[in-house]
């Protein structure tokens, strides 16, 4: 009897040291995904910011330097050494997926610091400069609501003084080795420095939150916070942003290259390699997805013809779109409040119908806005997701230069695609899952966000939309558009066409005004890989919606479809497909 209670005793503290080893090690992971989380905001202070993780809004990294990449190398390091010491028998399916994200950031990021993508540190797209003027505005991520809060951008102010001659000092390094942009980019580039530029401190833009302080603030703190911000201003920023100018009008311009594709730079094959990975979370190869491309231009193509057709129009398909880029019709303002009522109108007719498709939607309230001026000449129309805390909406921004020769065309669609059901929802979903890990409730990956937001494009008719047939053609405008991104992305980059080739395969396929094309070429000229992103990861979720409906038959919900894709938020597409495998036979 004292024998087996011995031996009963025995085998429940073996237990309890198995449950207590196995509660340890969730706990370890757990612990690791805080750390990877607070280790990526450190290397990306302005993407925490726009993130709503404060406490990084003091700081700006020189993400050019040598010194920052051997940080970013340690980062892959140790986070690599810290997942093998984690048994993935024991994580949840939730968990695992985190696990696998990080592996995946891991592998992609180390591929991609190969890559001597620090000599070339600005273009006109996107970057610090721009993100910097963004927050500047007072009316983006960076918060101006304490004292703190304004020392911090002051804080800000004064590295992003040092960063310009860092950069500076990179882009020479670049002109040394042919790593430089195109000399049509660099020309696009200058502008965005001079127009900072100003006589008097009052009009500048890194002024703009001293016009707004808080009603709270005292004529002391407004006083210093004036003094200290003119100072920064015309001491510091303007003549560095006076000595970037100079730079890149005489040293840089002359060195830009003439062609327009990274494969013509050293190691230019590998490096397009790497992003094209990055952006489509897949192994596709350049030449696989210029295939693909070529499919689905060709498909869309016959679907444009239908509607060509239906219209009456007499004349080749180039004619019509032609037509249709220059149709008074479809250019009915006068003034640019039209066009945002406009857009309100679109939004007022889906909603409706959302809750038919829709069962998981976000908290988070949503806005539309005009682009602010310093950067409408170049953006495209865009989503920026909102703060968690309620703080800031999401902000749907409509850039509207000459309101008289803004184009309707495409506006359902692109409702669709930048506000809701797009990346509103899918953004603001993800960052209201308390249940995820931070590092993914903040996280993006190009091909699942944007393959969501143009798979929504699709959803338009269930929505209310596309009832005119030109509304439907920019549906399919606007989709040839993305798989025109798969022929010119990797035309440009990997089979060494001409930005003026991309321009006129983009004319003679769909129907934007040349200015537009021209724009859209020279963003992917600035960011290889990126416009890969939308139509592969769109392909990925339309092939997994009709796999679900053809295995599920009449048990297929369209609202349990579209919360399995939303709930876990965005992770490279073969995780996707699992998801989704996995819950086709948890229905079955």
């Amino acid at each position: 009897m004292k024998k087996s209670i011995l031996i009963s005793c025995l085998i429940i503290i073996f237990l309890l040291f198995v449950n207590c080893k196995s509660d340890q090690k969730q706990i370890d992971f757990k612990k690791l995904t805080e750390n990877y989380f607070d280790d990526k905001n450190a290397l990306s202070p302005l993407d925490a910011t726009v993130n709503g993780q404060n406490q990084f809004n003091g700081q700006l990294v020189f993400e050019m330097t040598d010194s920052y990449r051997k940080k970013q190398a340690s980062f892959f390091d140790k986070y690599e050494s810290e997942l093998s010491k984690i048994d993935k028998e024991n994580l949840s399916p939730e968990e695992l997926n985190s696990y696998e994200i990080i592996k995946w950031e891991i592998e992609v990021g180390k591929e991609i610091l190969k890559q001597p993508t620090n000599l070339i540190p600005i273009h006109q797209f996107w970057g610090t400069h721009l993100t910097m003027s963004q927050f500047a505005s007072g009316s983006a991520a960076q918060p101006f609501k304490t004292e703190k809060d304004y020392k911090n951008f002051l804080k800000r102010i004064n590295l992003y003084s040092d960063w310009i001659d860092s950069a500076m000092v990179y882009m020479k390094k670049g002109i040394d080795k042919g790593m430089v942009l195109p000399k049509a980019l660099t020309l696009k580039v200058i502008p965005q420095f001079e127009e900072i530029i100003t006589p008097k401190v009052e009009d500048n833009l890194f002024y703009s939150s001293i016009k707004t302080f808080p009603a709270d603030f005292t004529e002391s703190q407004k006083s210093n916070l004036t003094k200290e911000y003119s100072a920064a201003i015309n001491e510091k920023l303007m003549p560095q942003y006076q000595k970037m100018i100079a730079f890149l009008r005489t040293e840089y311009l002359p060195a830009s290259r003439t062609t327009s594709g990274i494969g013509s730079i050293p190691t230019g094959k590998e490096t397009y390699a790497a992003y094209v990975k990055q952006w489509t979370t897949t192994n596709k190869t350049p030449e696989e997805i210029h295939e693909i491309g070529l499919k689905e231009v060709a498909r869309l193509n016959s679907e444009m013809e239908k509607v060509k057709v239906q219209v009456g129009f007499k004349g080749t398909l180039k004619e019509f779109l032609n037509d249709v880029r220059n149709k008074k019709e479809l250019k009915p303002f006068t003034k640019p409040e039209e066009v945002l009522a406009h857009f309100q109108k679109i939004y007022e007719t889906i909603k409706p119908n959302v809750d038919k498709l829709f069962s998981l939607q976000p908290k988070t309230k949503f806005e539309i806005r005009r682009t602010e001026a310093f950067r409408e000449k170049t953006a495209s129309a865009e989503y920026i997701q909102g703060a968690v805390d309620g703080s800031r909406p999401g902000i749907f921004y409509v850039p509207i230069p000459d309101a008289k020769e803004y184009n309707v065309l495409e506006d359902e669609d692109l409702f669709l695609h930048e506000a809701i059901p797009g990346h509103h929802f899918q953004m603001s979903l993800q960052q209201e899952n308390t249940s995820l890990p931070d590092f993914r409730r903040y996280n993006w990956f190009g091909a699942y966000g944007e393959g969501w937001a143009l798979y929504t494009e699709s959803l338009g008719k269930e929505l209310g939309l596309y009832k005119d047939p030109y509304q439907y053609l920019g549906m399919l405008n606007d989709e040839i558009h993305r798989a025109i991104r798969l022929v010119v992305d990797t035309g440009i980059h990997s089979k060494g066409w001409t930005r003026e080739q991309a321009i006129q395969y983009s004319l003679d396929n769909e129907a934007e005004s040349e200015a537009s094309i021209t724009s859209e070429v020279e963003r992917y000229m600035a960011i290889p890989g990126q416009a890969l992103s939308y139509k592969i990861g769109q392909l990925k979720i339309i092939e997994l919606r009709h796999k679900a409906e053809k295995e599920l038959g009449s048990k297929f919900d369209i609202k349990k479809f579209h919360a399995m894709v939303l709930e876990s938020g965005v992770m490279p597409l073969a995780l996707l497909e699992k998801k989704i495998d996995d819950w086709i036979k948890l229905e079955k």
